[in-house]
């Protein structure tokens, strides 16, 4: 089995040979395209495809350059592809561009007059994205696909058997393709619990020589709790022993957003990023909503259609169902579901849905698991009330208790409520941890972006097929 290193450098030198066969095949067919497509008008002066080697040569160099400019050679164990592809989108238009700019400094009255069109640019350019994407799609299934046959395997120590180190462990058993093995945990305070199939192995004090006798290669801190002495301890100790360190990032961590340092009168003061959407930013995400409410109404139209006739056929009672919850500035809202209840689901009061929840009719399980008795939330999104994406709105019941036990629950209502949200992407959804959910909630307030919102959007589109439960 080959080394670490050597497998990292066979990783990346192989995906810079599928990078530049990818913009070389992009090229090429641009080329014949521009032949066959008589746009903007009918290709002239064309020479043979061989008389374009250099402009090719041009093109993918600097596409090549502008990757490893951006930091696209460096292979993240788990790729987020909408990110990778806004990253491939933007790094292949500046090296089009550059490309042209070379091949005209390099060609410049050659004795081929060659037809680099507009036409043969915008051709090369889109194809590039399509087919680098693509090609890096493959390419990570692969290193995927070798690193569950232990190529380039990383030993993992994990520090801290509470739940964050547990939910580390489950999350790594359950994703063979990150190439990691645990070797144990490290316990501190004495505790001693530790999932199925894992073991202690030490104590935190005897950090460095574990980390010796076992050849790990990455530390796990997970102690979100722990002071920051004692987090720096643990370091101390780690780097005694040349490895990778990675922590586990503490709720303020979490939630803190960018920071400018300035100045009251010589006293330094960190202003913290204003989160507020206002201006153009409110302008576009309503923007967003509107056009994303409309067209998914005439799009799920004839669906809706069938949900309405199919649900009265399924049990008595009215197709949606209004029930009030919290939103924007905490403001109370009639949030339309389809109806997956019976009728006298709540008539001893309000109660949290669960697993097999009884209350739940034979065609509600369905629609719930494929997300379909969300849909008549579009008219809460056109009508201001929600947005597309947005921290998951509360029943007042239920705020006026999390917001006495759980720190900073109410800043979720700074911004409107989603259809859906980066907590629920990240599978805290249904009957799960409020702490936790609010922790993402925060975090996607104070870094909201557009594309953060489309991202949440598409990753949310590809999740409905995965059947995730919502209870």
């Amino acid at each position: 089995m080959k080394s670490k290193t050597q497998t990292q450098m066979i990783f990346v030198l192989t995906l810079v040979l599928t990078d530049a066969a990818m913009a070389s095949l992009a090229f090429s067919l641009a080329y014949w395209m521009r032949r066959w497509i008589p746009w903007p008008n009918e290709a002239q002066g064309m020479g043979m495809f061989s008389d374009y080697s250099g402009i090719v040569l041009a093109h993918v160099v600097s596409i090549l350059g502008v990757f490893a400019f951006s930091r696209l050679y460096r292979l993240a164990r788990v790729p987020s592809r909408i990110d990778e592809f806004y990253s491939i989108s933007a790094s292949t238009t500046v090296g089009t561009l550059m490309g042209v700019a070379l091949s005209s400094l390099l060609f410049k009255n050659s004795p081929l007059e060659l037809d680099y069109s507009r036409g043969m640019i915008l051709y090369g350019w889109g194809l590039t994205i399509v087919f680098v994407t693509a090609g890096r799609a493959v390419h990570a299934q692969l290193r995927a696909g070798l690193r569950r046959r232990g190529w380039g395997r990383d030993r993992v120590l994990i520090v801290g058997t509470g739940d964050v180190g547990r939910m580390i462990f489950q999350k790594i058993q359950s994703n063979p393709g990150l190439g990691y093995e645990v070797v144990g945990f490290v316990a501190t305070n004495g505790s001693n619990g530790v999932p199925l199939g894992a073991q202690v192995i030490g104590q935190a004090g005897d950090l460095a020589p574990i980390i010796d006798k076992y050849q790990v290669d990455e530390v796990i801190i997970a102690l979100p709790e722990a002071t920051h002495q004692e987090i720096l301890m643990l370091i101390s100790e780690c780097e005694r022993g040349k490895v990778t360190i990675k922590v586990f990032p503490d709720v303020f961590q979490i939630m803190a957003s960018q920071v400018s340092i300035g100045d009251l009168g010589g006293l330094p003061l960190l202003t913290v990023r204003d989160i507020a959407l206002r201006g153009w930013r409110r302008t576009a995400k309503r923007l967003m909503d509107i056009v994303g409410a409309v067209c998914g109404l005439v799009l799920f139209s004839p669906l809706m259609m069938l949900m309405a006739i199919l649900i009265k056929l399924d049990s008595r009672g009215p197709v949606f169902y209004a029930q009030e919850r919290m939103g924007l500035d905490a403001r109370p809202f009639q949030m339309l579901k389809f109806r997956s209840m019976r009728r006298d689901a709540e008539v001893h009061g309000p109660g949290w849905t669960v697993e097999d929840d009884p209350r739940v009719t034979r065609l509600g399980r369905i629609i719930r698991r494929l997300n379909v008795d969300e849909l008549p939330q579009l008219i809460n999104v056109l009508l201001g009330e929600m947005s597309l994406v947005g921290p998951r709105p509360e029943r007042p019941v239920y705020v006026n208790q999390f917001r006495r036990s759980i720190p900073r629950y109410m800043d979720r209502h700074w911004e409107k409520a989603g259809m859906t949200g980066w907590a629920q992407i990240n599978g805290l959804r249904g009957d799960t941890s409020i702490a936790e959910r609010t922790k993402y909630d925060l975090w996607y307030i104070e870094n909201w972006s557009l594309l953060l919102d489309i991202k949440i959007l598409v990753r949310t589109f590809f999740n409905i097929f995965r059947l995730s439960n919502a209870y």
